[in-house]
């Protein structure tokens, strides 16, 4: 059972979301909040599985609710970020945050819980048009000699150069299956790949990852 707490200073939002993820079969709604703080204290009370989370919401903001809730390396829920533009200025940051994906508020019912499913899981939620931004962020930015996970230089030592391709089409924003298509290897492979890059790496999800490979050097924008 999948444990959700939604957070959103919008109540038809947040009664909407709890309503449609309750008669989800395998997804529960453990609470809802209308600010950030009361999200944060909430998620600590009620330790749900993921936390929907609005970007802009009064008394405490989501990217600062995250920051808050996922403080200490790989504790607390998976957050997944709900906006209301697909640009959002707090992509970047909230990815940096801690935060395993963004979806649209105005996305199809389907959508939602099929992204509560993926994040919930262990994965990592990432439109294209998210992903886009995220880049169009580092192109901006000057380049980091270290990033939020210590010495990059020395965590790419430890992937093979195998690891090190399918890092980079995740970068690129590309799924499993277009990975093994790209690289011409089995599914189960790529996932294995997956798996082991995240472990050596000490990276929560394919967000956390996608940050990596730009901050490290290993993909530049425009490539």
């Amino acid at each position: 059972m999948i444990s959700c707490l939604i957070a959103d200073d919008q109540a038809m939002v947040r009664e909407g979301f709890g309503a449609l993820l309750d008669a989800q079969d395998g997804i529960t709604v453990a609470g809802l909040a209308a600010d950030g703080a009361q999200a944060v204290r909430l998620a600590r009370e009620l330790e749900p599985d993921l936390v929907l989370m609005d970007v802009r919401m009064p008394v405490l903001d989501g990217l600062a609710a995250t920051r808050e809730l996922l403080r200490a390396s790989g504790a607390g829920p998976r957050v997944l970020m709900l906006t209301t533009f697909d640009l959002d200025e707090y992509v970047y940051e909230a990815l940096r945050a801690g935060a395993s994906g963004f979806l649209l508020k105005d996305a199809p019912a389907a959508e939602l819980v099929h992204a509560v499913r993926v994040v919930a899981a262990g994965d990592a939620l990432l439109a294209p048009s998210v992903t886009r931004r995220l880049i169009a962020d580092f192109a901006r930015q000057p380049r980091r000699p270290q990033g939020p996970h210590g010495s990059q230089a020395a965590s790419l030592g430890e992937i093979t150069q195998r690891e090190a391709q399918v890092l980079t089409l995740i970068a690129r924003g590309l799924s499993n299956a277009e990975i093994s298509a790209e690289l011409v290897i089995a599914e189960q492979t790529t996932k294995t790949h997956v798996g082991r890059i995240l472990m050596k790496l000490g990276l929560r999800d394919r967000a956390q990852a996608v940050v990596f490979a730009y901050e490290s050097g290993l993909v530049s924008p425009g490539q």
